[in-house]
């Protein structure tokens, strides 16, 4: 009759790799697989991010690591990989969450910036994919990939200057479908969220602009995302529930990109 659906949100035994995950979205979600019964290990370039983010999940009796690592930097990624590794012996999710945005018009955009925002908004989600890939998720035969797209990566926006961020999400997009297409016979899974707003240090610049009213009133359920909103959908990609879906992108939007294009 199949099995229990409490067993299919179980990620007992497991562990998960959060990368951007000492705040905002990376945590919340570090949060949620935590509680599912999942190892975390955090990465982000700050120590004293990571060590209090790791403490706060171990108050919530996650066992949770860190390691600070610079996710623009291929031999940072290796290592960060490399350690898990040793320390916890396997790698079954990966979450690909370490991004960055830069606002400027596009006709006057730095390549400086240009190159930052790519490198950390697309480059380490392949790097990042391919070193659990080869460590873990391939010979394994198993592994749960999410990457952190935007609906900013759905279509573009007359008034918000972000054309390296939104080029970024746009890429890591058709990156989720085209590893989906590519992994799936190694019985890895690849799928993509897109958040909408939600308050953030990265989104604080746009809610002053325009104003969390504002783009609260611009979606259909009148809000914007909270501390709970992506929880259950990386609970979902994560696990056995979601062991049939790969190469998807979910908007968690509060309806914006179904009325906006996307």
């Amino acid at each position: 009759m199949g099995t229990p659906v409490q067993q299919l949100f179980d990620l007992s035994g497991q562990v998960a790799l959060v990368t951007g995950g000492s705040r905002g979205l990376g945590l919340q979600m570090a949060e949620a697989l935590g509680e599912a019964g999942a190892k975390v290990m955090l990465t982000s370039r700050k120590a004293a991010d990571l060590e209090e983010a790791a403490a706060h999940l171990s108050e919530r009796g996650i066992d949770a690591r860190w390691i600070a690592a610079d996710a623009s930097d291929p031999a940072q990624i290796q290592k960060v990989v490399d350690e898990t590794m040793q320390r916890l012996g396997r790698i079954d999710i990966l979450v690909n969450n370490a991004g960055a945005t830069w606002g400027a018009p596009a006709e006057d955009y730095p390549l400086a910036a240009w190159d930052k925002v790519m490198n950390l908004n697309i480059r380490s989600l392949f790097l990042f994919a391919q070193a659990v890939g080869k460590a873990s998720m391939i010979p394994n035969r198993k592994g749960r990939i999410i990457n952190v797209a935007s609906i900013a990566g759905l279509g573009g926006s007359m008034d918000v200057q972000f054309i390296a961020y939104g080029t970024s999400k746009g890429a890591a997009v058709n990156f989720t479908r085209t590893l989906a297409a590519e992994w799936g016979r190694h019985g890895i899974t690849v799928n993509a969220l897109a958040p909408g707003f939600f308050p953030s240090k990265m989104t604080q610049g746009v809610l002053a602009q325009f104003g969390a009213e504002k783009l609260a009133s611009a979606a259909p359920l009148k809000r914007l995302g909270d501390d709970d909103d992506l929880k259950g959908a990386a609970l979902l990609f994560a696990s056995a529930a979601g062991k049939h879906i790969t190469g998807q992108i979910l908007a968690v939007d509060g309806g914006v990109s179904s009325v906006h294009g996307g």
